[in-house]
């Protein structure tokens, strides 16, 4: 088991990190690593014949937000990646040209009458804002001057297009929030849904809402120095007991994506009960870490050197994380956000000796 961030690393053509998703979105390509003694490709619609009755399916209903804003302070250009608000209603946000900002500074927006002071400036840059509207007045505002923070690997000179509102969006979101969207979730389609439910398999939801830092790579060389930002979950108690009934009934719990895993371990006891939860999560898990309540997780494809590359290290154990990764990149398969998956089996559970 090793810290160094080094041993996260590999090489990643620029070629292999998708800039559209397939169409339809069930046709991505996905590698079963399930087992340790074979890799098998398969596609995104072959999910159902890889499940069985009991078991249930989590996913993440998290809304994305247009959370890239374009300020003014005087004549200076200040670009704002809105991150999470805060309980006293202000937003944590990643701020381009910080150093042009003072604490009492008033920011506007063009073509907007509303405006944003800034309360606080943090090293590395970031800020809290307080934004002149709240409530419905700030989501109409957000819609009229924000735009989709895709992710920076995903190029748009122009910025996001029109058909990137539609595909950066899940079949599962109900709650708004997110900067980013649970990737994982961009595969589903009714189609694949009714095939899922057609297997006696069963499926539920939490809320994470990804935040800004979600982007931020590991810059510390021991990984153990990384500092995480905390994102909101929320887990009812009805998904919480439909999830401790299906470990208890002997079913798999299966997280689609990282953020469902992350929130489900963040709920989780010692003993891998689920208990409500409301608030804030930074978990960081890398390898070493034994998983309390996830079974199988789907997941795409992620950066070299990242934090969710460190958890599938965890997740399937070193060897077995590397390995699938050779044979995705030997193989052609798709990165990231609009990028193919994976489908791996926890190697590391306190529910197995």
């Amino acid at each position: 088991m090793s810290n160094r961030t080094e041993d996260f690393d590999f090489h990643l053509p620029d070629a292999l990190i998708a800039q559209e998703p397939a169409r339809p979105r069930e046709s991505a390509r996905l590698l079963d690593a399930t087992t340790p003694t074979a890799l098998v490709d398969r596609h995104v619609r072959d999910l159902p014949n890889l499940l069985r009755k009991g078991d249930l399916l989590v996913a993440n209903n998290t809304a994305v937000i247009r959370a890239q804003l374009h300020a003014l302070r005087n004549e200076a250009k200040i670009g704002i990646t809105l991150d999470q608000i805060r309980p006293d209603g202000t937003w944590h946000v990643l701020v381009r040209n910080a150093r042009r900002l003072r604490v009492g500074d008033t920011l506007t927006f063009p073509n907007s009458v509303q405006t944003a002071l800034v309360t606080a400036l943090e090293p590395g840059g970031g800020a809290c804002l307080r934004f002149s509207c709240e409530g419905d007045a700030f989501d109409a505002f957000l819609q009229a001057a924000g735009a989709l923070a895709l992710p920076p690997y995903i190029h748009r000179p122009d910025g996001p297009t029109a058909q990137d509102t539609k595909d950066y969006a899940t079949i599962f979101e109900r709650h708004k929030g997110a900067v980013a969207a649970p990737t994982a979730g961009l595969h589903f389609t009714p189609e694949l849904l009714a095939a899922v439910d057609a297997t006696g398999a069963e499926r539920c939801a939490l809320t994470l809402h990804v935040g800004a830092g979600t982007f931020l790579p590991v810059r510390a060389d021991d990984i153990t120095q990384h500092h995480m930002h905390s994102e909101h979950g929320v887990i009812t108690a009805q998904t919480a007991e439909r999830i401790n009934a299906t470990r208890a009934a002997g079913g798999r719990i299966i997280a689609i994506g990282t953020t469902t895993l992350r929130l489900l371990e963040s709920a989780a006891d010692a003993y891998g009960i689920i208990h409500p939860f409301a608030g804030e999560t930074a978990i960081f898990i890398r390898p070493g870490y034994r998983f309390k309540a996830v079974d199988v997780l789907m997941t795409n494809f992620h950066l070299p050197r990242s934090t969710l590359f460190m958890l599938v290290c965890a997740f399937a154990g070193q060897e077995q994380a590397k390995a699938a990764y050779a044979h995705a990149l030997s193989t052609g398969y798709r990165f990231y956000s609009y990028g193919d998956a994976c489908l791996l089996q926890c190697a590391n559970s306190i529910h197995t000796p």
